[in-house]
């Protein structure tokens, strides 16, 4: 497939993903509208469409709760996961919008990156408009994320949920998962092999199978802390009242430290102060992301709130503070030679979700193993930013030949790089063309 057939492609998957002001990420099974996913979708569109880009963002903040969070996930009609505004019932919350049903917990925040990417494809008064539009919205949100998750004021925000971090099944969260919230009911379905039974009804293993994603009973792990979240109305100090089930992590806040300096410039850009409480919290944020680093581990791990211990089992998370830009450049250096191991991360088709080494590691099993294109991203970002061009070029062009290889998929196996997972997938499209745009831009 030429350059101009695969750009052609990517762009005429998120056409028919597209719902007119928010887009789906895959037909076969995603049925709503996801944060992170609408944010590299509007990244990628706003290489040709920046007002369509804009519209996709204006959708999400639709769902924004009157605390400012903005949830990870806004149900549009009776949409799939079928019943899954009826699972979340915002409106227990008298803080969530009054005509929108939405999840009750965030994702990563990636929304300042969206906005900054549209403004820099327009115009500078155009630019202003955007930013005036969107500042209030991002402004609430980040005072909403230092607010109410971040019970210490140190810096770290915690979070109640896996799905918070955008990685469902991710290693260290399934262990304290399993660790510390087994309920008898569910203990009962364990006993009398009752999972055995769900499995064959479970609509995201008709993709691929069961073994591709989160157990059943990891899954209804997962459905009881939802129930118990709706129970205090969603709101955190009540949460953790009653929960030893908080870790501040390493992969969200290295995210969320990146989009403070977007904000601090969008603020600059219109003129703005931002308040001293966000400046404050600004300024600890990267001091206490250093503080996950472990000299042991040589790497850094996301911690328990609770207990202040590290969790130590590697992920690509370990690599995301070089997205933060906060860290030293001898700390990056450190991180780079992790990533370039070729036992670890460096396969045939980086970069894994966790290292070969993991005893997790399954090559197709969803954030335990698989290359997925828009973590690459994050990647790649943080590696130019600190100097390291080259590896971040071998990153975008195994992406690349990935989607060359295996069409648009969810994620891909990092050893021999098969698709799985979903087809047709938004974020894997609008990766892609912002890649080859940027590439474009870089040649002349």
């Amino acid at each position: 497939m030429s350059d101009e057939e695969l750009f052609a492609e990517a762009k005429a998957i998120l056409a028919r993903n597209d719902h007119g002001t928010w887009t789906q990420p895959a037909v076969d099974m995603y049925a709503n509208q996801w944060l992170w996913d609408s944010c590299f979708v509007a990244i990628g569109l706003s290489h040709y469409k920046p007002q369509r880009a804009i519209r996709e963002l204006r959708s999400l903040f639709a769902g924004q709760w009157q605390n400012g969070m903005v949830p990870h996930q806004i149900f549009h009609g009776e949409h799939s996961y079928r019943n899954g505004a009826r699972v979340w019932r915002s409106e227990v919350s008298p803080l969530s919008p009054p005509t929108v049903a939405t999840s009750g917990i965030t994702q990563p925040p990636l929304l300042a990156e969206a906005v900054w990417q549209i403004g820099q494809q327009l115009g500078d008064a155009a630019r202003t408009r955007l930013y005036k539009e969107f500042y209030p919205k991002l402004l609430a949100y980040h005072l909403w994320l230092y607010t109410e998750r971040n019970p210490h004021k140190e810096g770290l925000v915690i979070l109640l949920h896996p799905w918070e971090t955008g990685m469902d099944d991710t290693p260290p969260w399934i262990e304290e998962l399993r660790y510390h919230n087994t309920p008898l009911w569910i203990s009962l379905v364990d006993k009398l092999q009752l999972d055995k039974l769900i499995d064959i009804i479970r609509q995201d293993a008709q993709l691929g199978g069961v073994h591709e994603r989160i157990s059943t009973l990891d899954a209804l792990r997962l459905y009881d802390i939802v129930r118990r979240l709706r129970r205090k109305k969603y709101v955190t100090n009540q949460v953790l009242r009653r929960s030893i089930f908080s870790i501040e992590d390493l992969f969200f806040n290295s995210i969320l430290i990146r989009n403070n300096q977007i904000l601090a410039d969008i603020a600059k850009h219109l003129r703005q102060r931002l308040p001293t409480q966000l400046r404050v919290q600004f300024a600890k944020a990267p001091i206490a992301l250093d503080g996950l680093w472990s000299e042991q581990g040589k790497q850094y791990y996301s911690r328990n709130f609770i207990t202040e211990e590290p969790l130590a089992s590697p992920t690509l998370g370990t690599l995301m503070p070089l997205y933060s830009r906060s860290i030293s450049k001898e700390r990056a250096a450190k991180l780079v030679r992790l990533l370039t191991n070729k036992k670890e991360y460096w396969l045939p088709y980086p970069v894994p979700s966790v290292p070969k080494t993991s005893k997790y590691f399954g090559e197709h099993h969803y954030w335990s193993g698989p290359t997925w294109l828009n973590t690459n991203w994050l990647i790649a970002d943080g590696l130019r930013f600190y100097g390291f061009d080259q590896e971040a070029d071998e990153i975008v062009s195994k992406s690349l030949e990935l989607v060359r290889l295996s069409g648009f998929r969810e994620y891909f196996s990092p050893i021999d790089g098969h698709g799985a997972g979903a087809t047709e997938f938004s974020w894997t499209a609008a990766v892609v063309i912002d890649f080859m745009a940027r590439h474009k831009t870089a040649k002349k």
